[in-house]
């Protein structure tokens, strides 16, 4: 338990910034989720389109300092891969 009002109000935005951070995590992850079941199941147009969106909702979550830099350049490159691999096979 906090002692001090600083200490309180540490607390509370502790408290705001970590349920904002889950919730950027999340909304990235669900964004992945969706672009592996486009790549799965989906054409490869739309597998592009979702590519789009999740490598958007990656480089947000990096700038905001959610995630490192280099884990989103990297997850955005085994998507990319992932999404070249499935067009090579299609054609």
């Amino acid at each position: 338990m906090a002692h001090s009002v600083s200490a309180s109000k540490r607390i509370r935005q502790n408290a705001t910034r970590r349920a904002r951070n889950r919730w950027r995590v999340k909304s990235m992850r669900d964004a992945v989720k969706a672009f592996q079941d486009r790549l799965t199941k989906g054409t490869v147009d739309e597998a592009r389109d979702a590519l789009r969106t999740a490598g958007s909702l990656i480089d947000k979550t990096a700038q905001y300092g959610v995630i490192h830099k280099n884990a989103a350049a990297r997850t955005k490159s085994r998507l990319n891969a992932a999404l070249v691999k499935r067009e090579a096979t299609s054609a």
